[in-house]
């Protein structure tokens, strides 16, 4: 059964589409990046999927069923709201304990997490106190209270340090090891690709794409690099060509409809002296803009 399905989903507020038709999906056991710009609709999407709105139109269903179907919530799906949700007066084990005793989960079972989320020596401090780090940490022991078969995340790695980002990384892929289906969403895309199997871009509301990351990168490839004393002499032949060159700031060429070999066999007839031939390959940030036009951060 598919962990995650957003079928044809819409939501208007008032005069305002927020979510246009969307439609995507998310498999047990794997990472799902969910991202877009300010305003794209992915909040009112994780709103919806976890029962806090209702659509205008199609569904957000987690194992087949709507939030509000689930026979046992916390058991199937933990969330991790932008800024967490906490009591600062109360200490973070007291936050998990109250959550623990809502959802009938033993309370053992927040110790187990407080150790697992790196929080055991400040789970008696107040989490008011607590930085912005520790309260996701702390929002992701909350979301894992019930051992969730899926979670949906928003920001995780807001606030974590370069370190805590990485544990948070390795964290994530141990949980889908486990046969969990995660949807995250984020704006730190060079962390994205590094951690998701694939991801679902939108904007305005709308889906642009869902792919792996390998397959999103190679349907844009980014051209070849060529740099050398040469490069002005083969730039004259390649645009005499038609090809698309333009130059770095560093002098070096970037062909943008060529293949290395294509690139190599006129430099080789053409007796070019260069120093690189490169792929010039993108990265996830690059294909981000290029699918959004560029105009906001994913982010929001």
């Amino acid at each position: 059964m598919t962990a995650i399905e957003v079928k044809g989903l819409s939501k208007r507020f008032g005069s305002t589409l927020a979510v246009d038709d969307l439609s995507f999906s998310v498999e047990a056991g794997r990472i799902v990046g969910f991202l877009g710009p300010n305003g794209a609709g992915k909040t009112t999407t994780l709103r919806a999927l976890l029962g806090l709105i209702h659509p205008t139109a199609g569904s957000a269903t987690i194992e087949g069923r709507s939030y509000g179907e689930l026979d046992d919530p916390s058991r199937a799906v933990g969330a991790v709201p932008d800024g967490g949700m906490f009591h600062p007066g109360r200490s973070g084990r007291n936050h998990l304990r109250t959550l623990a005793l809502a959802a009938d989960v033993e309370a053992k079972r927040v110790d187990e997490l407080l150790e697992l989320v790196g929080l055991a020596d400040a789970a008696d401090r107040r989490a008011g106190g607590y930085s912005l780090g520790m309260r996701q940490r702390l929002a992701l022991a909350a979301a894992l209270l019930g051992d969730p078969r899926v979670l949906v995340l928003d920001e995780p790695a807001n606030g974590l340090d370069p370190q805590g980002i990485r544990w948070l990384r390795d964290f994530l892929r141990s949980l889908a090891a486990e046969g969990r289906a995660l949807l995250v969403s984020s704006h730190v895309l060079s962390e994205v690709a590094q951690t998701v199997d694939e991801v679902v871009v939108i904007n305005r509301g709308r889906s642009i794409a869902q792919a792996s990351i390998g397959e999103l990168l190679a349907k844009r490839d980014g051209g070849v690099r060529v740099a050398g004393p040469d490069v002005g002499r083969l730039a004259e032949l390649l645009e005499r060509d038609g090809a698309a060159v333009t130059r770095g700031d560093d002098g070096a060429l970037l062909v943008a409809d060529r293949s290395g070999e294509q690139v190599g066999a006129l430099i080789a007839a053409s007796s070019i002296h260069i120093s690189e031939l490169s792929h010039a390959g993108q990265t996830l940030e690059d294909v981000f803009f290029q699918l959004t036009g560029g105009d906001e951060e994913p982010a929001g």
